[in-house]
Parts: structure tokens; C-alpha cells; sequence
């Protein structure tokens, strides 16, 4: 059974990150136009049927979005608003692949926490792999460098706050559903948007010559039909792809089902390259291939450890 749930999680999950990785295309292609609040509030009001009738139809009624911890489904839904928020601002100013590549940190923020918060044992080579995929961060970002920027660091705590969604996701998911914490995501989203859009949406704050923070400080603009049909299809992209990676993590091992968050890499790489041109330098793909070798490398580690401490 617990086999049939896994390979059920990692379905989810490679589909739910096949369905994401085309909103972060049209942010990233909206982005030197239009406030990402704007967008943020857009997609999270057009989300909200679509939201309602996967909850009807995974949870067979809504009376499970009137749950006595629905704060903290809503809670949950900030700390996913501050980690996609960071990484959209990055992808603003950076390479689509260089975005996607720094937020793999993720898997290794899991194990992180996984000690800090679930009291789990790491060993010796999983922390020497935790540690090497940090020096891959350290290879892409390059501190210091003339080709450093600021922004390279929004997805590495896109990363940790990403990690600590996925422990939630497991512990809640034990008395919610997948459907239920991605409805309250979704309106911690649209409160949190809005909230920024009170801020800056006049256009009263001079605009910023960073791309990040210009993405986040410019106020609202009307937009064409395309475009705004274009934000209002994020919407069903963020109703579909929430639940079904929720839906992952909640059903599925951590330690086997998040490996396949690689796959994103093919799907930045691969966008990146048809819409910018974008390929990472040597460099570059050295800090790729590092992060993601000690982030599989940790999580199969712990999957080998899981399994073995099961067959004793």
C-alpha cells in the first residue's frame, strides 16, 4: 500500500510541477509590465472556482473548508505566499534556469528540518552531502563577483520557505485534506496581494531600477486583453498545481517523493532556452549539477534509511 501511495505521490507531484512551471513563464514574461501583485490578486480571485470545485470533488463537500484549524491552513498559505513571491521577484532579474536551479536548495532545507523539527536522524555522508549542495549555491550565486546579484538569494529562501510548507503539509495533511490546504493557501495568497497592492498599487512609490523590485513596487497597470486573460489562467494553473503538490506530499514519503522536484530543472532549462535564450555558463551548470547530485543524494539516502529501518 505504502509503495502504491508513493508512486501516486510522484504523479502528482511531476504533474503538478509540469503545470506550475507554466505560470512561472508568463510571470516571468509579464513581469517587466505589470506589479506581481497585480497578478498575484488576479490569479488567486480567478483561482477561487476552480479551488471550490476541486474541493467538491476530492472531498465529495465543501464542509471540509470549515475546519477548526483553518487558521493554520491559512497560515501555511503565507509562508507559500513569502517563498513564491521570493522566487518570482528572482525570476524578474535572473535567467529562468538559474531561478529554478538555486530554488533546488529546497531538498536540502527538508533535511534540514527534518532534524530541527521532526527529530530525525542524519548521517555523517548526509550532512557532507548537505554541505556540498550549498557549495553549489555558493558556485552559482558567486558572492562577491561581478556577476553577483542580490536577487540570486530570493530562491534560496524560496527554498527554505518551500521546505517548511512540505513538513506542514505532511503533519497537517494527517487531519486535512489536499484540497482544503490549498483553498486557504490560495486566499492567504489573495489577502497578502491585496495587502500589497494597498501599499503600492496607486503607483505613489517611484519605481525601482532593480528588476525584482521593480516587479514588486510598480503600481497597477491596465492590461491588454491577452495579458489579463493571461493572469486570470493562473489562477487555474495555481487551483490545479497546489493541490496536486500538496496532494503529493501529503500521501507520499518526503524522502522519496521529493527527488522528483528535479524534474523542474528540464521545465527552466527548457523555457528559458525558448523564450530568452538562456543557458547557464560552465559555471553555472557546474552549480546545477552539484545541488542537484547532493539533493538526490540526500533524499535517497533517506529513502534507502527509511526502508531499512522498516524491514528491522
Amino acid at each position: 500500500m505504502k509503495a502504491s501511495l508513493n508512486i501516486r505521490g510522484i504523479v502528482f507531484l511531476c504533474a503538478g510541477i509540469a503545470i506550475f512551471s507554466v505560470q512561472d513563464l508568463i510571470l516571468k514574461l509579464l513581469s517587466g509590465s505589470y506589479p506581481l501583485h497585480q497578478a498575484m490578486v488576479l490569479r488567486s480571485l480567478s483561482a477561487i472556482p476552480f479551488m471550490l470545485a476541486i474541493v467538491w470533488g476530492f472531498d465529495g463537500s465543501l464542509r471540509t473548508l470549515i475546519s477548526p484549524r483553518w487558521p493554520a491552513m491559512l497560515g501555511r498559505g503565507v509562508l507559500n505566499f513569502l517563498a513564491y513571491t521570493a522566487y518570482y521577484l528572482a525570476l524578474a532579474a535572473l535567467p529562468m534556469p538559474t531561478t529554478v536551479a538555486l530554488y533546488f536548495t529546497a531538498p536540502l532545507f527538508i533535511t534540514i528540518l527534518s532534524v530541527v523539527m521532526l527529530g530525525e536522524h542524519v548521517s555523517f555522508r548526509r550532512w557532507l552531502a548537505v554541505a556540498a549542495g550549498f557549495g553549489g549555491v555558493v558556485i552559482m550565486v558567486r558572492p562577491g563577483g561581478a556577476l553577483f546579484d542580490w536577487a540570486a538569494l530570493l530562491p534560496v529562501f524560496c527554498g527554505a520557505a518551500y521546505a517548511l510548507s512540505m513538513i506542514l503539509a505532511r503533519t497537517m495533511g494527517t487531519r486535512d485534506s489536499a484540497a482544503a490546504m490549498a483553498f486557504w493557501g490560495n486566499i492567504a495568497f489573495l489577502l497578502c496581494a491585496t495587502g500589497l497592492s494597498l501599499w503600492f498599487g496607486a503607483g505613489g512609490h517611484a519605481e525601482a531600477a532593480h528588476p525584482s523590485l521593480a516587479f514588486l513596487t510598480r503600481g497597477w497597470v491596465m492590461p491588454t486583453q491577452t495579458d489579463f486573460w493571461l493572469m486570470c489562467a493562473c489562477g487555474f494553473i495555481a487551483a490545479v498545481g497546489l493541490t496536486l503538490l500538496t496532494q503529493a506530499y501529503r500521501i507520499g514519503q518526503s524522502s522519496v517523493v521529493a527527488p522528483f522536484e528535479f524534474s523542474f530543472a528540464f521545465w527552466g532549462i527548457l523555457w528559458g532556452w525558448l523564450f530568452w535564450g538562456d543557458l547557464p555558463d560552465a559555471l553555472g551548470w557546474i552549480g546545477i549539477g552539484v545541488i542537484i547530485a547532493a539533493g538526490v543524494y540526500v533524499l535517497r539516502s533517506e529513502g534507502v534509511g527509511d526502508a531499512d529501518a522498516a524491514e528491522a
